[in-house]
């Protein structure tokens, strides 16, 4: 745990191409907020690849307070590793990205509103918990099989993304008619078992590729992580489960394996794509774990956010 003396000084980390552009766009938005709330802040803008990460840990050591990534789902996990273990920082995300999933745990519109700024400057905040993947942090969840392949059809060979949310459904489209599952032993609570993995979602947060609620039950501040294994499928079930996941009704069928764990292994006989909150990584063993309640963190207590209620 390391503590430090903060400021009530606010750095905005913007990442200008989030959301196709999107957040670039709103910087404007974003400084007339600090204006209009008198607020003592610093607006930086990331320049690549890993640089929200150096500049959450630059402004920490200069004694700001708040950290607030502003962009994509993969902006706020970049900024995130910088921050864990600080407990007197306050994490304040501001999404501008494309899918904006990880928004949805915090109870703010996808894109702020005005409303949203206005409970934003409240400054509400609550202890969330944090899911770990071998040596990184993810925040609304991680995913193993099809969705992964998804996002390493999405990024080229310079770690970049493509596009937006457009070419997106078409990777998601080409990936379930092409996809091949790989064999996965997990390891939980002393049980193992070995199945083609489909999709293995493991999460803190409910909603993935922006509407896709692959693990509907999942509450943020329970110290539990939500597992949802969809074992191989036939070609057509592929795209039947797609037409029940936004409604939940996938937990019913009897390819998928929905429980709770706060930690679990798996293993693959080769180095697999996995996302973490949509960030492409690549490995053959995973050791998972949540740390509950770890992370300060700012959320709408009015609007239908995914912790318990208090």
């Amino acid at each position: 745990m390391l503590i430090m003396i903060k400021t009530e000084k606010w750095c905005f980390i913007v990442n200008p191409i989030a959301g196709n552009g999107y957040a670039g766009e709103h910087i404007g938005e974003v400084k007339k907020m600090i204006n209009k709330y008198r607020l003592d802040a610093d607006v930086v803008i990331t320049k690549g690849v890993g640089h929200a990460t150096k500049l959450a840990a630059d402004f920490i050591e200069k004694g700001f307070k708040y950290i607030a990534p502003v962009g994509g789902d993969g902006t706020i996990n970049e900024a995130v590793q910088a921050v864990i273990g600080y407990d007197d920082i306050v994490f304040a995300p501001v999404s501008m990205g494309t899918g904006n999933d990880f928004i949805q745990i915090l109870g703010f519109s996808d894109h702020f509103t005005e409303k949203d700024w206005e409970i934003y400057f409240q400054k509400n905040t609550i202890l969330m918990d944090v899911g770990k993947c071998n040596d990184h942090y993810f925040l609304n969840g991680m995913g193993l099989g099809f969705d992964a392949e998804v996002a390493s059809q999405n990024y080229n060979e310079n770690g970049l993304k493509k596009g937006g949310k457009d070419k997106y459904l078409w990777h998601i489209l080409k990936t379930l008619v092409m996809y091949r599952e790989h064999p996965m032993t997990v390891i939980n609570n002393g049980n193992t078992e070995t199945s083609n993995c489909f999709i293995n979602t493991i999460s803190i947060g409910r909603r993935f590729a922006g509407g896709y609620f692959l693990t509907p039950e999942a509450i943020a501040d329970d110290g539990l992580l939500d597992v949802c294994l969809i074992k191989e499928l036939r070609f057509l079930q592929r795209f039947k489960i797609f037409t029940m996941v936004p409604t939940g009704s996938h937990l019913k069928h009897p390819q998928v394996q929905y429980y709770k764990t706060d930690s679990l292994k798996l293993e693959f006989d080769q180095k697999v794509p996995h996302h973490l909150d949509g960030e492409l990584f690549f490995a053959s063993h995973y050791e998972i774990k949540v740390i509950p309640k770890k992370l300060n963190i700012i959320y709408n207590p009015c609007g239908k956010h995914f912790f318990e209620e208090n």
